[in-house]
């Protein structure tokens, strides 16, 4: 099922970022694989996203992007 969320930040020389889900809770990790994946090469703050997430040793993860 997908969530839909904001950019908190995305760091491209890093290649991670953080969104702030819909609804609150704790902001899921977004690596640049997934947003080379969706066609992109960054992500800007406050930009709307729908994606699904996945459990990551760290914990949640961002993938399957797609603008909302």
């Amino acid at each position: 099922m997908a969530t839909k969320g904001t950019v908190k930040f995305f760091n491209t020389t890093k290649g991670f970022g953080f969104i702030a889900p819909d609804g609150g809770g704790k902001d899921i990790f977004v690596h640049a694989t997934a947003v080379e994946r969706a066609g992109w090469r960054g992500l800007s703050e406050g930009q709307r996203l729908s994606f699904e997430t996945e459990n990551d040793p760290r914990g949640l993860k961002a993938v399957n992007l797609s603008e909302e």
